[in-house]
Order: C-alpha cells, then sequence, then structure tokens
C-alpha cells in the first residue's frame, strides 16, 4: 500500500478553533485554552495548533512564557486520538521550541502524567531529560455534567535550546 502524505500546518490557536478542540477535553479544559488565549495577547503565552488542509486542529499546545524564568513551560500537549503517531505531537514540539527561543528563553520544559509513557518516551527521543516529579490537579468534565478535581503525578522535564 502507498504511503500517505498530508501537509500539516503549524499556526496560532484562534478563539474561533475552540469548537474544533472538544476532542481534546471537556468544557473545563475548553475553558482553560480560553484563559491561555487571553494571556497570548499580554505576550505572557502562546498556544500552537497543528491543522491538515481542512484548517481544523488535530494536535495543540500551549507555552507559558511567565511561569520559569529562563524556560518557556509547554503544557495542554494533545493529539487528536485518531491521529496519534503520525509525527504530529512531534512537528507541535519543535515548532514550540523556536517559539520558546524565538522569545529568548535558553530552556523548555514540560510535566508528563507518569501514567503517560508514550508521551514521555516522545519527549526524551526529542532531548528532554527528568528532574523531578510533581503532583498537578486540574478541573476534569464527568460524564454525569458535574467537575471533579483530577489529581496526579507529573514527572518534570527540561531541554537546553541551542
Amino acid at each position: 500500500m502507498p504511503d500517505l502524505t498530508v501537509r500539516i500546518q503549524i499556526r496560532d490557536l484562534r478563539l474561533t478553533d475552540l469548537e474544533n478542540l472538544r476532542w481534546s477535553g471537556g468544557q473545563s479544559h475548553l475553558k482553560a485554552i480560553a484563559v491561555q488565549l487571553e494571556r497570548v495577547t499580554a505576550g505572557l503565552a502562546a498556544y500552537l495548533v497543528a491543522c491538515p488542509p481542512s484548517d481544523r486542529p488535530a494536535g495543540k499546545l500551549g507555552i507559558d512564557y511567565a511561569a520559569r524564568p529562563d524556560a518557556g513551560l509547554i503544557h495542554q500537549v494533545a493529539v487528536h486520538a485518531m491521529l496519534q503517531s503520525c509525527g504530529i505531537g512531534t512537528l507541535l514540539m519543535l515548532a514550540a521550541e523556536d517559539r520558546i527561543r524565538d522569545h529568548g528563553r535558553t530552556h523548555a520544559e514540560l510535566g508528563v502524567e507518569r501514567s503517560n509513557p508514550r508521551a514521555r518516551a516522545l519527549y526524551e527521543r526529542l532531548g528532554y531529560v527528568a528532574y523531578g516529579e510533581e503532583p498537578e490537579e486540574w478541573d476534569d468534565d464527568q460524564p454525569d455534567g458535574s467537575v471533579a478535581r483530577y489529581r496526579t503525578i507529573c514527572t518534570l522535564m527540561r531541554k537546553r535550546l541551542s
């Protein structure tokens, strides 16, 4: 069977994209992304999406420039489940590193849940090194419409940007 190549564009997330990000999380998650977009206009953050020719986001991530003095903190990384393992996460991460470097930072950092070894393997392939762990929590929409607090432990990872 012949290979299929699809052109992927990395661009800034727009408010109008939120409706097309429902695959990445519930209403609480979309509200958190909207908050990040407000921070983008102040230069405190960036939010990138990876889009095929349809221009509908197939992957996304945020960058926080205020959380660390020398690093951009990458967060909320997700690729649509049907498109995982196609290189979209790698493209997003490389674009994020470029943005962080252009913002004058020398490092990129992120936290990955202990329960997500596939993501951790990607970050290690890209040169990220674990340096610690910390608890994380966020609102998680439940099937019954309620919101519960999700708690997890994340491995902290860091990469020096040349």
